[in-house]
């Protein structure tokens, strides 16, 4: 068996197309969605991260505002800016880039934000939103990594799903979505012994706990969907996730590669999560 090959970037392209559609015609009602976007310091990956969000605001007709700022800007300082933001209404999401200087608390950060603007869904009133099965924003990579199994046609309902990696950004609500989706689900993480033991039972495989051949060939049951969340680098200095792509794409039948797979789809689930509260603010207005 070879597996197909899970198109992250052509599907995220789908997907902006459509969300370009619901943010034109908000604007024509007068309500733009709008993205503020903090950078605090200058590390470089960040630095490529929010640049990349920036482009597919612009391309998918979102207005974003980038504000980068010294790493050396006081907490308070940023936290002011954040209650700036809440109270301006022609911004719907504020997302602040991770990892932050050691100075600045990041939970302190994230609760500022106000939860009709969290649209990373790192919040704790988004988690217990999610934990609850209520409407929320969802944490952007999990819910991208849904989007990419319902795209292989699997039937979640009754299936084996294994989470790997516990994170509160990806594993626990990734595992959430599975089971609200109906899977059976198992989380494991680095400690767990003998991970091949639940990973050969499942029928779709998460893999989500940032090192590289956590995931070969032999420990992925015939016919399974395996998502890699993994952002790592092999000994060249080359991307790569979690998953032995080569070895599981025997096995599998479909998987997600690295680049090219979940990256995409966190950046559309970020422009999707902007236009959703774009749409409330218009709908409390009397406009949708």
């Amino acid at each position: 068996m070879t597996a197909s090959r899970i198109d992250g970037t052509g599907i995220a392209r789908q997907l902006r197309a459509e969300l370009a559609g619901r943010a034109a015609h908000l604007a024509s009602l007068g309500h733009r969605p709008g993205l503020a976007v903090i950078l605090v310091g200058d590390d470089p990956a960040s630095a490529v991260y929010v640049r990349n969000k920036v482009k597919a605001c612009e391309e998918a007709g979102i207005r974003s505002l980038l504000e980068t700022c010294p790493a050396d800007l006081p907490e308070s300082e940023l936290l002011a800016r954040i209650a700036a933001l809440n109270a301006d209404p022609t911004i719907h999401g504020i997302l602040v880039q991770m990892p932050l200087p050691k100075h600045i608390a990041a939970a302190k950060v994230i609760e500022a934000i106000s939860a009709a603007k969290d649209v990373d869904g790192y919040s704790v009133e988004s988690a217990g939103r999610l934990v609850a099965g209520l409407p929320g924003f969802r944490p952007c990579t999990p819910w991208g990594c849904m989007k990419l199994i319902e795209s292989t046609g699997i039937d979640l309902r009754g299936k084996h799903a294994v989470v790997i990696g516990r994170s509160n950004t990806v594993g626990k609500p990734m595992a959430l979505m599975l089971l609200q989706a109906d899977a059976t689900v198992t989380i494991c993480h680095s400690r767990t012994p003998d991970l091949g033991a639940h990973t050969r039972t499942a029928d779709v495989v998460v893999a989500a706990v940032g090192r590289r051949d956590t995931l070969t060939g032999d420990m992925v049951k015939p016919g399974a969907v395996v998502i890699d969340v993994g952002m790592n680098r092999n000994d060249a200095g080359k991307l790569c996730g979690d998953v032995d792509f080569a070895s599981v794409a025997e096995v599998a039948s479909a998987v997600t590669p690295v680049p090219g797979g979940v990256g995409p789809m966190t950046i559309a689930m970020l422009l999707a999560n902007t236009v959703e509260s774009a749409e409330r603010a218009a709908s409390v207005a009397g406009h949708l």
